[in-house]
């Protein structure tokens, strides 16, 4: 199967079998896809972080207004994000970069200092926004990675971060959660989404070719 019928084949799942789990290696693989997604300057702005304690999970079943993805999904993903832009987070990132490309000490302190000018100028919320973009591509990654695997999940904007922030102390790893995606695998059955045709924009509408 072509990547594009794995897009064709996925949709939100709205019903999941409980007694289905997706394998620690599908789990991995899907996060890896989050890990290996391209991010601006290469600073990975964000963390996922991956839940299977069901009661944790009934705990956050309210703060995301009571989807029953959040409950009877196999794993629940967060993707939360950095909540600013720090000397010393870029510092870490472009320690770690020097080492493992075996480069010259100081090799990059133009560009971080480059980066450092352009970040640490911005208000804390500005940098939030900017590390929120990066997590949209990574959860991306994670839903195609998903499809191809034939798991199914749910993408989640409709919780209440602040909430869930504090339930899983986020703070203490500088994080903000950004998006949710429940992971697993669908009762076809008893989901009323199941059977419903994709619709998408046509391609002709969707396109814009400037020549």
């Amino acid at each position: 199967m072509s990547f594009i019928d794995d897009l064709k084949w996925r949709y939100a799942t709205k019903k999941y079998d409980p007694s289905k789990k997706v394998s620690q290696e599908n789990v991995e693989k899907i996060v890896e896809a989050a890990r290996l997604a391209p991010t601006s300057s290469g600073l990975q702005q964000f963390r996922v972080i991956v839940i299977k304690n069901q009661d944790l999970k009934n705990k956050i079943l309210p703060i995301a207004y009571n989807q029953q993805a959040i409950t009877d999904c196999s794993h629940l993903l967060i993707f939360a994000a950095w909540d600013n832009y720090t000397e010393e987070r870029i510092d870490e990132v472009y320690t770690q970069i020097t080492k493992e490309r075996e480069l010259e000490a100081g090799f990059l302190t133009n560009y971080t200092d480059t980066l450092k000018k352009m970040f640490l100028n911005n208000t804390e919320e500005e940098n939030f926004i900017h590390a929120s973009y990066q997590t949209y591509i990574a959860f991306g990654f994670s839903i195609a990675q998903a499809a191809e695997l034939k798991v199914d999940c749910t993408p989640m904007e409709g919780f209440k971060p602040k909430e869930l922030d504090k339930l899983l102390d986020l703070e203490k790893y500088g994080l903000k959660s950004i998006l949710l995606l429940p992971i697993g695998y669908r009762d076809e059955e008893n989901d009323w989404n199941a059977k419903m045709k994709k619709v998408r924009n046509p391609k002709e509408k969707f396109m814009i070719e400037i020549n």
